[in-house]
């Protein structure tokens, strides 16, 4: 009765936190500082952080993988805490470079420009998707649910991993476009 309880208490939460993040981040996409008379300089060296931070949530997936079919489950715990960290990262970083600088408009052209953009678009639903998956396989996990954390699991590690992985392809395809 106590995991449902953990479960449920956090259900609110996770409803919230999965509305919430996508709403402030779309609404902060479009706030430019300087549109509100703070003279700020673009965060220009961002993104290649940025990039490499999604970069290290895909290797801290996988090794945390690795971990619990080892039966390191403590191990496990700990790189998922810190792919959860590098996730909310990457997403103070992401949304504090755009609102210090325009968007960069992708300039390829010809079937290198629907791949982009079938990444970006895949990426961007995924992104939004993902949240509420990796609140509940937390919370699965905290609630001692291991059965059913590990069955959502196999669910929310592939698509985080392609999050990750697509959000370093896709600044590897626009970073040639970036005005410094």
């Amino acid at each position: 009765m106590k995991t449902q309880s953990v479960e449920k208490k956090y259900n609110t939460f996770i409803v919230i936190v999965s509305i919430v993040i996508p709403v402030v981040v779309a609404i902060l996409f479009g706030v430019k500082l300087k549109d509100f008379g703070y003279d700020v300089e673009p965060l220009s060296f961002l993104p290649p952080i940025y990039a490499t931070t999604n970069g290290i949530t895909a290797l801290v997936l996988i090794a945390a993988v690795i971990a619990i079919k080892n039966g390191k489950r403590k191990l496990h715990e700990t790189l998922m805490k810190i792919a959860i960290g590098l996730s909310v990262l990457f997403l103070v970083m992401y949304v504090a470079y755009h609102m210090t600088a325009d968007s960069t408009p992708f300039g390829g052209e010809g079937i290198i420009r629907y791949v982009y953009f079938f990444l970006l678009i895949s990426h961007i639903i995924l992104s939004i998707i993902i949240i509420p998956l990796v609140l509940i396989t937390y919370v699965r996990a905290l609630a001692q649910r291991f059965d059913a954390h590990k069955k959502i699991a196999k669910i929310t590690f592939p698509i985080w991993l392609y999050v990750a992985v697509t959000g370093v392809i896709v600044y590897l395809m626009i970073a040639p476009y970036y005005v410094y």
